[in-house]
């Protein structure tokens, strides 16, 4: 672990949004329950030297603390990109903007579409019930009879999500430590349920892996297989994978994930940052968040997705069907996927976030355009609330701007005044 001082300085805040910067990667949002409301192109010419406006929001992301960020827009006739900062402390690597990187749970994306293959397939069910799916992995008294396939894939399920601050500081602990998925699940499992299946809403970690536990039941074969053969293979994606251990497939350029925590005055800290990118991402994230990519072919599996190439119209019409994430947060949620505005427009997409990595993967609604960003440094597990640490508060600022600039570019609207 090193550690850099880093004076802040004063930033206005009124760019902290889209919406929130999606509830801070969704997790200020998961612990909540709330009650459920039913409701790229190829030919795009990438600009070599980035818009002023893209750049310049990297620029201040680095500025305010991170390590590195990168972003790509593409507003279906031209590609703007930006990187800042460096993609290895170590060696001082600059950061690139094709860069392999951990896309945390915008895997649930990938996740959800495999799942939903298999229903157009006939090989499963939206309403299938867990118990039938994996007998005897959650009890009736966890609500293995009543939480369906849907559910899971919906964050309805009520199922605890393991990804708690027990389970997080045993990762620190011991980070290249190996959990089975059914230990995973366990663990979930030793909690009551949030609320009756079917009933509220609540992000929970443990859906997914749970989905990733049917995928293989299903099909007899992993899900770092089904990731190759239905996703990457057919898109041309050469650098995205799911991990099973350590990253290892690490391709022309990796971009190193830092854990930011603090020390000394709340007033005056100290951030220290510790490389993560040797870390057992694929065991202790698995099918909920452990998925490698890089920002191009990020773009492009989401504009395939929206684009209706990888799943029927009525499968992606089930994706696309969303609940309320609650109120106050502008986020609808769907099957691996959510919906939100942005004052340039409505997108549809994931966040994602590891131990290192806050990243961004969002569309119009047919694809067309795409926005992609990671900042390869999370400062979430960190005591001090935002507000009562100036690094940390300067950071979250910075990225809410670098988002609404993204989403802007994106659809080629100018970032509004306030």
């Amino acid at each position: 672990m090193t550690s850099d001082a880093i004076v802040p300085t004063p930033r206005r805040r009124a760019m902290w949004t889209f919406p929130a910067c999606i509830a801070a990667v969704l997790g200020l949002i998961g612990a909540a329950a709330v009650p459920v409301s039913a409701a790229t192109s190829e030919s795009a010419v990438i600009v070599p030297a980035s818009r002023p406006a893209l750049r310049n929001a990297a620029d201040a992301v680095v500025k305010a603390g991170a390590v590195g960020q990168l972003s790509r827009a593409d507003d279906g006739r031209r590609v703007t990109q930006a990187a800042a900062g460096r993609a290895d402390r170590a060696t001082g690597r600059p950061l690139r903007s094709n860069d392999q990187f951990e896309i945390g749970s915008n895997t649930k994306t990938m996740i959800a579409t495999i799942a939903l293959q298999l229903v157009a397939e006939g090989k499963l069910h939206l309403d299938d019930s867990v118990r039938k799916l994996l007998p005897g992995t959650i009890p009736a008294s966890s609500g293995g009879n009543a939480i369906t396939l849907r559910m899971l894939l919906q964050h309805t399920s009520g199922l605890y999500s393991y990804t708690d601050p027990a389970f997080m500081t045993a990762v620190i602990a011991h980070p290249r430590a190996h959990y089975r998925p059914e230990q995973l699940v366990a663990a979930a499992l030793k909690h009551p349920l949030t609320f009756a299946p079917g009933t509220g809403w609540a992000y929970s970690d443990t859906n997914y892996i749970v989905v990733g536990m049917i995928l293989q039941r299903v099909t007899g074969r992993t899900p770092a297989d089904l990731i190759r053969d239905r996703i990457a293979r057919p898109l041309g994606l050469r650098h995205t994978y799911l991990v099973t251990g350590a990253a290892s497939d690490t391709g022309p350029g990796y971009a190193h994930g830092y854990m930011g925590t603090f020390t000394g005055p709340p007033t005056q800290p100290t951030i220290h940052y510790t490389d993560v990118s040797t870390w057992a991402l694929g065991s202790f994230a698995g099918t909920a968040g452990a998925v490698v990519s890089t920002a191009p072919e990020l773009s492009r599996f989401l504009s395939a997705l929206l684009g209706g190439r990888l799943l029927p119209p009525a499968q992606l019409a089930a994706m696309k069907t969303t609940v309320s994430a609650g109120a106050g947060t502008g986020i609808d949620y769907g099957l691996g996927i959510l919906r939100t505005d942005t004052p340039c427009g409505t997108v549809w997409g994931h966040t994602g976030s590891t131990f290192g990595h806050d990243s961004y993967m969002f569309g119009s609604a047919d694809g067309h355009r795409t926005l992609i960003i990671d900042t390869t440094t999370d400062t979430e597990l960190n005591a001090q609330s935002p507000g009562s640490n100036p690094i940390k508060d300067a950071m979250a600022t910075a990225e809410g701007t670098a988002s609404l600039t993204a989403a802007c570019a994106m659809f080629d609207e100018p970032v509004p005044a306030s």
